[in-house]
């Protein structure tokens, strides 16, 4: 047994202290779905719905001295490091973009009670980042990183420590989410070579790929902010250096907008919420197939931290991704019948979304901006067969970013 190992079950053994393991559950449809023994490591059923406070857990039981925690987040981190404030009885001042919406500060708030003070800072986390660390040096506080310190690793470690022994032995195959690589590096130091990784990232925030690339930690030039819990700019250089070997093809990238066809079926199928970083282990089922048929694969669904005003937004993006939601612009003449013999070209199963027109001064044509709703993608080629039998001008606009942007 490695020092690492060693050093992950202790943290492990002193965590049931706080908090249960999470339950490591055999998932039935998923297993029936990819023939293969699923199982679901659900830290979104920890005290803070992630494993963020696992790793804040640990960096503190280590620090008894430190009188002061600070940190920077807009989610999970700063939940567990408010959470682990209060057990410890420490205090903490927790950095938060003033974007970061109200649901997630009142957690927070909930979770640190009167050993947390909340400072709302920056447009963007950058900003929160910076005037977190600036504040850290004048105050002489320990900033608690949420994936880049070796003892926050060690503690994201026992989510593999208790997957072992839950299950009796190592899994075959266990899919991972990649935001910092906290967790990966953790599970990757313990497992060593026992076990298969796929190591999953959303599209938007693909910082490790970006990095084995490059072979070294790079700086996306870009990050989309849906997948929140794991829309990271930059990997850490200690998790990276744990994770330098893992290879490309174990790397996998996932679209946030097949992401919402899961975290959907997730709900409606299991009645399981998990926000879209949580969901992005068992979406990359999809892209395993064949290669884990017959195999024991453990899938860490990594949080649950979804606020269900985002919902509405989920089943539009999962909507477009199958191809049973589109919107498009077409010119209407401006003559009385034409938009009866629009509506006459619909299909039994097509519904009108929306319908708006974005010029009301034109004389011959309109422009309209229309989003119909269907039950089949393939319903879509025959309406727009009729569209171009019957001679309407569109133009779909359903994957056009810039236009959907600011008219979707």
């Amino acid at each position: 047994m490695t020092d690492f190992q060693t050093a992950a079950r202790a943290a492990t053994v002193a965590m049931r202290d706080v908090f249960p393991a999470t339950p490591l559950l055999r998932n039935a449809h998923l297993s029936d779905r990819f023939d293969a023994d699923i199982w679901l490591k659900r830290e979104d059923l920890s005290p803070v719905r992630s494993y963020k406070l696992r790793g804040a857990f640990n960096a503190m039981r280590k620090r008894p001295e430190v009188p002061l925690y600070v940190c920077a987040s807009a989610g999970n981190h700063a939940q567990g490091v408010a959470f682990m404030c209060r057990h410890f009885g420490v205090n903490g001042v927790i950095f938060m973009p003033v974007t970061t919406p109200q649901q997630k500060i009142q957690k927070t708030r909930m979770f640190g009670g009167d050993a947390v003070e909340i400072r709302l800072t920056g447009d963007y986390f950058d900003d929160t980042l910076r005037a977190a660390q600036t504040y850290c040096a004048e105050t002489k506080g320990y900033f608690l990183s949420p994936f880049d310190d070796e003892d926050v690793i060690e503690g994201q470690a026992s989510v593999a420590v208790e997957i072992e022994e839950q299950l009796g032995r190592l899994p075959d195959h266990i899919i991972i989410p990649v935001g910092g690589g906290g967790l990966s590096a953790g599970a990757i130091s313990y497992f060593g070579n026992g076990t298969q990784y796929s190591f999953v990232e959303p599209l938007g925030g693909a910082c490790l790929r970006a990095a084995l690339k490059a072979g070294r930690p790079v700086k996306l030039d870009k990050v989309n902010t849906f997948a929140d819990g794991a829309a990271v700019g930059q990997i850490g250089a200690r998790t990276f250096a744990r994770l330098r070997d893992v290879g490309l093809a174990n790397a996998l990238t996932i679209p946030e907008d097949r992401l919402c066809t899961t975290m959907l079926d997730m709900l409606n199928v299991e009645g399981i919420v998990l926000e879209p970083a949580g969901a992005l282990a068992v979406d990359a089922l999809k892209d395993l197939g064949q290669s884990i048929r017959g195999r024991t694969v453990v899938c860490v669904t990594s949080g649950g931290n979804f606020d269900f005003e985002r919902l509405p937004e989920v089943k539009e993006r999962a909507q477009r991704f199958s191809g049973v939601k589109k919107y498009f612009i077409l010119r209407l003449p401006q003559r009385p019948g034409a938009l009866k013999d629009f509506l006459g070209l619909l299909g039994p199963e097509d519904d009108i979304a929306r319908f708006e027109y974005l010029k009301k001064s034109a004389r011959n044509f309109g422009s309209v901006l229309i989003g119909i709703e269907t039950t089949d993608a393939a319903n879509f080629a025959t309406f727009f067969a009729k569209l171009d039998t019957n001679g309407f001008t569109y133009q779909d606009i359903t994957d056009d970013e810039v236009l959907a942007q600011f008219l979707i």
